[in-house]
């Protein structure tokens, strides 16, 4: 039995102007493929890949989107036979990794080089806004879903340079804003021991109720894989799963929401509602400056706090040096009963002749008789 070989893709290039020479948006071909449309920019530029069952319907797409303008546009698109041979001459090899952030700088002109500051704005301002509503989803709680995506992208400026060079950067500050929204500490914290108002619409109030009832790890996947839209592996890959856990955390999570909401069954209508849930709510996130600021402070302070640790840590152990003993001191050995010891007694009242008797002792103490003194002869 043999495999039918899957639909070759075409370069990243060449699928946003396949997709703009069959006159649709992003949102347009995000709908047919079924995933959201921050995914297929990221598979435009070049950042991700699609996979399995996603992938063959991009792909089927593309191959008809060049079959129906083929002989509309000769001299802007590509005709059938192109597309093809430049499919398959890829198809054999595997697809070269995405351009990583500091790859892609270092091929521009030194006037037109990034520097560390504008690289981490524009990351910023392409994934906080939407980072902001996913997390929103994950908490239900407006306050914590900023303060989370602005401690992931500080602790992202903190350490820029690995940020910068990883494959997946939006997916770095992703994981780490996940991490610390689901954190169980914050039910410690006074500010987020009441519940906050929840949406207007009934049906979105009982979309979070079911979501926020759900098990973190379940909750996290599936926002990932029908909220975000990341394929199987890739969602495996960030929860620190495997892809066998992550089916099973979707499975479960799934069939949880539809035995609340049988309307959101389907993976599609629930991929749109959880969209429309994060889009109704009015969040904005803080401006790249004031995230870098105080990402420098927070850095500035914990800096200054292992110095005076580590100055109080100094001079402890001076201290004990100057005031240890020089020499060795035994130590006192615990006590032990003595046995054999008659007990010690109190004297009792006196008679009338011991008391005589005292007396008589006392004045012969104090006049004895006269001592005979020895002559010599």
């Amino acid at each position: 039995m043999t495999q039918t070989p899957a639909v070759p893709l075409p370069p990243p290039e060449e699928r946003r102007r396949l997709r703009e020479a069959g006159a649709l948006t992003q949102a347009q071909l995000a709908k047919r493929v079924g995933v959201s449309r921050e995914t297929v920019r990221a598979w435009e530029s070049g950042r991700t890949t699609p996979r399995g069952r996603r992938r063959e319907a991009y792909a089927q797409l593309l191959l008809s989107i060049a079959d129906r303008t083929g002989g509309q546009e000769p001299e802007e698109v590509h005709d059938m036979t192109a597309l093809q041979h430049t499919a398959e001459s890829t198809a054999g090899a595997p697809e070269p990794p995405p351009e990583r952030p500091s790859e892609r700088l270092s091929e521009r002109p030194s006037e037109s080089r990034l520097t560390p500051a504008q690289a981490f704005d524009a990351l910023y301002a392409f994934c906080a806004p939407a980072l902001v509503r996913q997390t929103f989803l994950l908490t239900g709680r407006r306050e914590l879903a900023r303060e989370s995506v602005e401690r992931a992208f500080q602790h992202a400026w903190q350490r820029w340079p690995e940020v910068a060079r990883d494959r997946d950067p939006a997916g770095w500050v992703r994981a780490a804003a996940y991490e610390f929204a689901l954190s169980p500490w914050h039910r410690f914290r006074p500010r987020y021991r009441h519940p906050e108002p929840p949406p207007s619409d009934a049906f979105d109030r009982a979309l979070l109720d079911v979501l926020l009832r759900l098990p973190p790890p379940q909750r996290r996947t599936l926002v990932l894989y029908d909220g975000v839209g990341l394929d199987l592996p890739e969602t495996a890959a960030e929860t620190e799963a495997s892809t066998r856990a992550a089916a099973n955390r979707l499975m479960h999570a799934r069939t949880a929401v539809a035995a609340r909401l049988p309307d959101l069954s389907d993976p599609a209508a629930l991929h749109r509602r959880l969209a429309e849930l994060a889009s109704t709510e009015r969040l904005r996130a803080a401006k790249p400056t004031v995230v870098r600021d105080g990402s420098e402070r927070r850095a500035r302070f914990w800096t200054r706090a292992a110095i005076a640790f580590t100055v109080a840590l100094i001079g402890t152990t001076a201290l004990t040096l100057r005031t240890a003993p020089t020499h060795y001191e035994p130590p006192v050995p615990p006590g032990s009963t003595v046995r054999g010891v008659p007990p010690r007694m109190a004297p009792g009242p006196l008679s009338e002749k011991e008391r005589e008797l005292r007396e008589k002792l006392r004045k012969q103490l104090q006049s004895g008789p006269e001592r005979l003194l020895p002559q010599v002869t």
